[in-house]
């Protein structure tokens, strides 16, 4: 007794069951053509999250530069503090990355700006008309 799940075989013990469609010659090759067709979507994807990490490890490299370019500043003599600042933030950096680094001076702060262009997709290349911006600020250390 069949169930109405069960499949009758055609033909006798061929393997081939009623409810087969088996190969035709006119769905060979569609895993390949929707794989195709997806393709850009894929792609499109891959390169945003990319892009989105490379934003992100700017904004990482622009307040580790302010981090350390302010750090510098404020054990620098007061007439080296400019030059001390501006090296340390960008010794840190990267080649591929460009930017500024200013510092200034007032009220017992020693404050650090740092400007950082952020890539398109390879760091060295091109990049962005926009900048990321790290700050940074400490207390003027008493030299003497």
């Amino acid at each position: 007794m069949r169930g109405r799940g069960d499949r009758a075989r055609i033909g006798g013990d061929r393997g081939r069951f009623r409810g087969d469609r088996g190969r035709s010659g006119g769905d060979k090759g569609q895993v390949t053509v929707e794989f195709l067709g997806m393709m850009p979507l894929i792609i499109i994807t891959l390169v945003l999250l990319w892009q989105f990490v490379l934003l992100g490890y700017t904004f990482s490299l622009a307040g580790n530069a302010a981090d350390e370019a302010v750090r510098a500043a404020t054990a620098a003599d007061p007439g080296g503090r400019q030059a001390a600042c501006q090296q340390a933030g960008l010794d840190k950096l990267p080649d591929a990355w460009t930017g500024e680094v200013k510092c200034s001076t007032g009220g017992g702060f020693v404050t650090a700006d740092v400007r950082l262009e952020v890539p398109v997709l390879f760091p060295g290349a091109i990049g962005f008309p926009f900048t990321v911006d790290g700050h940074a600020g400490a207390v003027e250390e008493e030299t003497g």
